[in-house]
């Protein structure tokens, strides 16, 4: 589902090809903000915004591809969709592998276009979901003593009470009754609920 509060970030230096591409998103009532170079964008953009980026690749400073790599080291994970008219096929492997929706070349077909837009923003509403829930798994885990959160590990792992035992070096009552606070400080049912939580923070799923 696309966020209404999704922004399309459009980032060229040509002023004709960045109205007429504003001017598309915004016909199916996306929002749209326009950047000139690189430099501009990454003065403006909060990384708490939600959409995706449509990034021009040639740019007087900081080429697109510069502003890609940029974007990576700093951990931003917007979705970006390359449009350009001076494109080759190693500039276009090179932004896929780096992590881009797609690589177009312009005159491009305005639909294609609008629909790889939708798919961004869902990819990007998607990754915002679920750190959200794993932030929130991770508060919960907060309560946990050390002692407890090895054996949710363990029992996440798909060990039973008397193998987390012996791993531990405890007596199974005692796994028991780590297992019952656990329950009760997570609010988990079941074990199926512990294990969701857990594979949320992928605890226990390199345990052997």
């Amino acid at each position: 589902m696309v966020n209404s509060k999704s922004t399309v970030f459009i980032v060229d230096d040509d002023e004709a090809s960045s109205r007429s591409l504003r001017w598309l998103v915004e016909s199916v009532d996306l929002n749209a903000e326009v950047f000139r170079s690189a430099a501009e964008f990454i003065d403006g953009y909060d990384p708490t915004m939600p959409g995706c980026l449509v990034l021009d690749v040639r740019m007087p400073g900081m080429s697109g591809l510069e502003l890609q790599q940029h974007l990576r080291e700093r951990g931003i994970e917007l979705p970006i969709i390359f449009v350009t008219g001076h494109g080759d096929i190693p500039m276009a492997v090179r932004a896929v592998k780096a992590g881009a929706v797609d690589f177009f070349e312009k005159p491009f077909k305005q639909q294609e276009l609008l629909d790889l837009i939708h798919k961004a923003i869902a990819r990007d509403a998607e990754r915002r979901y679920t750190k959200s829930r794993q932030a929130e798994a991770i508060k919960r885990l907060d309560p946990l003593t050390p002692r407890e959160r090895e054996v949710l590990q363990l029992i996440a792992a798909g060990n039973l009470n008397k193998v987390v035992a012996a791993k531990l070096g405890l007596s199974a009552r005692t796994v028991e009754a780590h297992r019952a606070s656990i329950m009760k400080k997570l609010e988990a049912k079941c074990a199926s609920d512990l294990i969701r939580i857990a594979i949320e923070l992928n605890i226990g799923l390199d345990e052997q």
